[in-house]
């Protein structure tokens, strides 16, 4: 993975996908670390507006369409509003 990122466009905004290939939320906001000593690192991804789970940056596999994880969604607390979509879409036929 490469050291340096353009945080603007290359995290924020972007897909997450867990190491299943799994779809599971998208970056919205960083939690930035080393301001004061200029030496500025992404300590954390936060996913979700109200009540975010943090992410921290080491569970991040690689960088590029996506920000690929290591661990599955459920793992990371991620994704729990597609379980709660799919029960109540369940009784439609097809939508499994």
């Amino acid at each position: 993975m490469s050291d340096a990122i353009d945080l603007g466009l290359g995290l924020v905004d972007h897909q997450l996908i867990d190491s299943e290939g799994r779809r599971c939320g998208k970056v919205d906001d960083l939690e930035l670390t080393g301001i004061q000593e200029g030496r500025l690192q992404v300590a954390e991804i936060l996913v979700g507006r109200r009540g975010a789970v943090h992410v921290p940056w080491e569970e991040v596999a690689k960088v590029d369409s996506g920000v690929h994880l290591k661990r599955t969604a459920a793992e990371l607390r991620l994704g729990r509003g597609d379980v709660r979509a799919r029960k109540l879409v369940a009784w439609i036929p097809g939508a499994q």
